[in-house]
């Protein structure tokens, strides 16, 4: 190998004669944010754990949510989703989650999904399940929800158990009607309920 070659990998962050670093990262990866969750997880903490520079990491995977998407296996990145959730008015929080969410189920993307929902419970894994629900895909949602009185735990942790139970019902269990139930029904049904649980009046647990 020549110099200038040798020089370009190190500029580039890969490890000398390491063929698997990307294996190597996400393997990193998912044992970070298996045991310290999203929020605690840095590109920086996962490329020392995987002997690599940072920036071999955004090389192969960008920012640390598709990372995360690439460690669960999405065959999306759920920030386009995210996004349309974000800027959703308050009193449509409800409806809008759902609907995107479901837009995405019955989307040509939707049989990867299910199966990387099938595979991370499969395995076992409820610490990167638990994570991808309500740190990466609500945690936007609790903060814009939250108040003095009210951090907005419970309420998301409410609508977790909600999507979770109409996804398993619509595309890995196929209970009738609602797995053959047209989207906008289905998002007409449930959406109340989950908009009830984000802004309506429950009893939460005191902080």
């Amino acid at each position: 190998m020549t110099a200038e070659a040798t020089n370009g990998d190190r500029r580039s962050g890969r490890r000398p004669g390491q063929s698997g670093a990307r294996e190597a990262i996400l393997t990193a990866a998912r044992t970070r944010f298996a045991e310290g969750g999203f929020d605690k997880t840095s590109i920086r903490a996962v490329a020392a754990d995987a002997g690599v520079d940072p920036a071999l990491v955004h090389h192969y995977f960008g920012t640390k949510q598709q990372l995360f998407a690439a460690v669960v296996d999405l065959p999306i990145d759920p920030e386009a989703t995210l996004r349309k959730i974000d800027v959703a008015p308050l009193d449509r929080l409800g409806e809008t989650i759902l609907g995107s969410v479901v837009a995405l189920w019955d989307s040509p993307a939707g049989p990867g999904i299910v199966a990387a929902v099938r595979s991370i419970l499969a395995g076992g894994d409820m610490a990167l399940a638990r994570t991808f629900v309500l740190d990466v895909v609500l945690e936007r949602v609790r903060l814009r929800i939250a108040t003095p009185q009210d951090d907005g735990r419970a309420r998301v942790a409410l609508v977790a158990t909600q999507m979770i139970g109409v996804l398993v019902a619509r595309k890995i269990i196929g209970v009738e009607p609602v797995a053959s139930m047209p989207g906008p029904d289905l998002v007409a049904a449930v959406a109340p309920t989950l908009q009830h649980y984000l802004t309506g009046e429950i009893d939460t647990p005191a902080r």
